[in-house]
């Protein structure tokens, strides 16, 4: 889901509380609540969300790229032809109509793709939501110098050619040049009164899931603003800006033109939505845990801070409104195989490798549970990999085989040279990165730490030239399919192949997955392909990680949502 608070999918680790670089979660765990989250909601109040953010990086539906951001403009003020399913666990990945009549048909071979979109829906100011207008907004990924940070899947997607540079011959709704072929956009996207037609350059079985992102949502011509439309966003959802200053806070209020009759994803539960910026996050965690005025009603955009998990997550009086659950990521190592080429000392690595530990000094229960893989068990359709059962050789424990590993070496017939084992530094990490020296040394592997600078990590692990032989990472996917997983990870063209790996046979094998019209197929061809990186030694999979929340006595509704690891803003209420 990208970087930082500028996408949903890449994620450094940086110890307990992580500070996620791009989005999922579910499942329940010690500790996990979700009593908050039933019975059923009431109307009226307002909902306070405190934040140490200073503003919303983005609510631009083109630009907004993060899942709490995507959960919180989805929920209250963007709506999309699909969304996911306000529900724990994997049944939240589910998709269901949102602007549209159902969940979108397929045809030719799964590459066009239509919907019909329900009557009554209508912007702030009364005007009609149209198939132009979500034609319109999906122009606005295309003029990639004004419309920046958003996902780029309709340049990627859509049936339109390209220039030899690899670029669009379509430039976006800003650009007047004669070069720029509006044609050719508006043959991809075709309106039909109130029936929108995409037609695709490739099968894309899941694409009805791809449109659940904001970057696929209306935007009204007339209001569009360019790069400045992100400080005033029009809305066809429940509620619209009332008052948005920086620094200080958004305030939501009831869009007067919406009609509950065209929403029945949305119940609308507050009548206002107040979000206050710039609080310290140790301030924002003593106010709820406090519960007075108006902090009742009020829940926390980041997570519990360390120093506070252990008094919200042992004390009986937070037990109906505290959550430890699944974040959006699963971490792992990534071993460079263009260092590392010998495949028997990919899995050594693997092997000696002390998880348990690792997990115990990043904050135990709290940062997360040990994986099999870098699909995650929250995750629709996940199958085990049997990853520490055999598939390497034989069963590894929680914190690694070091007679085994030092047999794997053994066997490759070469010498395990001395390891580049790059991090984004912090104490945490640190402490970490010692542990594993030390126990890699039990298998007689040298480990070198080299940390690296949190704000510079990327920039160095992905020239090759820098890259080390060991890199943290970690990822989250953009929608519910293992399609926005194993060919970024694994694959040359996929843009996160931190283990530098390019093998025919694998990446044709991922081409053929991608191209499958039945979805059933496809997500035992996404497990089967998980499977195979984790024998093949591509990365150690370390764990599932966790975020940790609590929310004020008198709000409702509350539960980490699978698919953007948030609130499930649109669903949530207060109890006056």
């Amino acid at each position: 889901m990208g970087m930082a608070k500028i996408g949903l999918r890449s994620a450094i680790l940086l110890g307990v509380g992580s500070i996620a670089l791009a989005a999922c979660g579910g499942g329940s765990s010690p500790g996990t609540s979700s009593s908050g989250s039933s019975g059923a909601g009431t109307k009226g109040g307002t909902l306070y969300i405190l934040t140490l953010d200073s503003q919303f990086l983005h609510l631009d539906p083109q630009r907004n790229y993060t899942g709490e951001d995507l959960a919180f403009a989805s929920g209250y003020i963007t709506r999309t032809l699909n969304a996911y399913t306000f529900a724990q666990g994997q049944d939240g990945w589910k998709i269901t109509p949102d602007l549209a009549t159902d969940t979108g048909t397929a045809t030719d071979n799964a590459q066009t793709w239509t919907w019909t979109l329900k009557d009554g829906a209508k912007w702030q100011d009364g005007t009609p939501v149209t198939c132009e207008d979500i034609k319109y907004g999906i122009s606005r990924t295309f003029a990639t110098t004004t419309i920046t940070d958003g996902p780029s899947y309709a340049i990627q997607y859509l049936d339109i050619p390209k220039n030899k540079d690899g670029s669009s011959v379509y430039k976006g709704p800003y650009d007047k040049t004669k070069s720029n072929d509006t044609a050719a956009f508006d043959k991809a996207i075709v309106c039909d009164g109130s029936t929108i037609t995409f037609h695709l350059n490739q099968p894309l079985v899941d694409f009805n899931s791809a449109v659940t992102l904001t970057a696929f949502a209306a935007v009204p011509k007339a209001s569009d603003t360019g790069a400045k439309y992100d400080d005033a966003v029009q809305s066809d959802g429940p509620y619209q800006i009332t008052s948005y200053k920086k620094n200080q806070k958004l305030v939501l209020d009831r869009n007067p033109n919406w009609d509950p009759a065209s929403d029945s994803y949305r119940p609308a539960y507050p009548d206002t939505i107040e979000v206050d910026f710039g609080l310290d996050p140790a301030v924002i965690d003593k106010r709820i845990m406090e519960d007075q005025g108006n902090d009742q009603f009020a829940i926390m955009r980041e997570a519990v801070q360390p120093q506070d998990l252990a008094t919200v997550f042992n004390s009986p009086q937070y037990a109906d409104r505290r959550w430890n659950d699944y974040d959006p990521y699963s971490l792992y190592i990534a071993i460079n195989c263009d260092h590392i080429k010998n495949q028997k000392l990919r899995n050594a690595i693997q092997a000696a490798w002390p998880r348990a530990t690792v997990r115990t000094i990043a904050g135990g229960q709290y940062a997360g549970d040990l994986s099999d893989g870098v699909i995650k068990s929250n995750f629709a359709g996940y199958q085990p990999t049997n990853m520490w059962n055999g598939l390497i050789g034989q069963k590894i424990g929680d914190n690694g085989d070091p007679a085994y590993a030092k047999q794997l070496i053994k066997d490759s017939g070469e010498k395990m040279p001395t390891l580049d084992y790059q991090y984004a530094q912090t104490p945490t990490n640190d402490k970490i990165v010692g542990a594993v020296v030390t126990a890699m040394a039990k298998a007689g592997i040298t480990v070198k730490p080299d940390p690296l600078d949190p704000g510079q990590y990327y920039g160095i692990v992905f020239d090759p030239q820098k890259a080390g032989d060991l890199i943290t990472g970690g990822w989250g996917p953009d929608w519910g399919n293992a399609s926005t997983i194993i060919p970024p990870l694994f694959t040359p063209a996929g843009g996160w192949d931190m283990s530098q790996y390019n093998d025919p046979a694998f990446n044709t094998a991922v081409d053929n997955a991608k191209k499958m019209t039945n979805l059933t197929d496809q997500v035992a061809a996404w497990n089967q392909l998980n499977a195979q990186a984790m024998k093949l030694g591509l990365v150690v999979p370390t764990r599932w990680s966790k975020t940790q929340r609590i929310a004020g006595s008198k709000v409702g509704g509350g539960y980490i949502w699978a698919p953007y690891g948030s609130w499930p803003y649109g669903d949530m209420w207060v109890n006056q």
